[in-house]
């Protein structure tokens, strides 16, 4: 491929490049390119785009040499952040598939942001609710149009924020940079881009489907955890029945149904509770990381991937 002789004809063999790349990558490899080049264009203002990429084509690297670092860094970051797994057996395989949950960062990460998420949730759909609302408001007044040009750009960059987020927590490749805009045809076409990019709109509708997502999800947790832990505090709960007098105030549904009249409750089937409130722990786990890759997907396709 021939060296390219503008900047946007290098930012374009870059995005074929990596055409097959993943999207939040294809999006940072842009926004590095074009920071660079233009900041190499503005010290050297005489040089002209031509001479400039044919000058940093050996430091910087024509869009090929640069698609190949992006892709071999990908690569390298992906493995050294990756959870260790257990070493399987042919006999121990079901069992450790089932238990390897307690060791994994990733279903606790999960587990905690389905509990973030009410509070995330809120806040998004606050923001984009009362941003739409003043929007559509002041549209009569000449402020009206700043504010919106506003609200959209903190919506992108709320994105951004919750990209961070889901790459943390849920282990999914979000963006590190903002979004790519070309800087061609000036500040109007900017802001003409910004409102014809379908991902603003996905961040927008994004935004006011966490409030309900965040219910669910805060939801499925606290409720499967509060279960889960008080099956497996039942036998410690037995204890605390069994020392108890007679007439004490304090009562403990589920473990005094089990007293068998004299003080001295069920062992066996405060045990039974107890490992029942295990399983339930367990599969809450399992639960939340099925959630947390189903929620990543949902970001990645409306923060990402929606319109291009």
């Amino acid at each position: 491929m021939s060296l390219p002789k503008t900047i946007a004809e290098y930012l374009e063999q870059l995005r074929s490049e990596l055409s097959k790349a993943d999207p939040a990558l294809l999006q940072d490899a842009l926004y590095d390119a074009e920071e660079y080049l233009r900041s190499e264009l503005a010290a050297h203002p005489r040089e002209g785009e031509e001479a400039l990429l044919a000058r940093i084509a050996s430091s910087y690297g024509r869009p090929a040499e640069v698609a190949d670092i992006y892709r071999d860094t990908e690569i390298t970051v992906t493995r050294a952040m990756r959870p260790p797994l257990p070493k399987k057996t042919e006999t121990s395989s079901t069992w450790l598939s089932v238990f390897s949950v307690l060791a994994d960062p990733r279903a606790y990460a999960s587990l905690f942001y389905m509990l973030l998420s009410l509070v995330t949730g809120i806040f998004y759909f606050t923001w984009a609710v009362t941003g739409i609302s003043l929007s559509f408001g002041l549209s009569l007044l000449i402020v009206g149009i700043p504010f919106v040009i506003l609200f959209l750009a903190t919506v992108r960059v709320l994105s951004l924020v919750e990209g961070r987020l889901v790459e943390t927590m849920l282990g999914e490749r979000m963006p590190r940079r903002p979004s790519y805009v070309s800087r061609e045809g000036g500040w109007l076409a900017r802001i003409g881009r910004l409102f014809s990019d379908p991902r603003t709109w996905g961040t927008l509708f994004y935004q006011l489907i966490m409030l309900p997502l965040g219910i669910i999800y805060f939801t499925i947790a606290v409720s499967l955890l509060s279960v889960g832990v008080t099956l497996l505090a039942s036998p410690l709960l037995g204890f605390i029945d069994r020392v108890n007098v007679e007439g004490a105030t304090v009562m403990l549904p589920g473990v005094w149904a089990f007293s068998d009249g004299t003080g001295f409750a069920a062992w066996p089937a405060l045990v039974l509770l107890g490992l029942l409130g295990f399983a339930i722990l367990i599969g809450t786990l399992h639960l939340a990381r099925g959630i947390g890759w189903l929620h990543a997907q949902i970001a990645k396709q409306l923060l990402v991937k929606w319109g291009e």
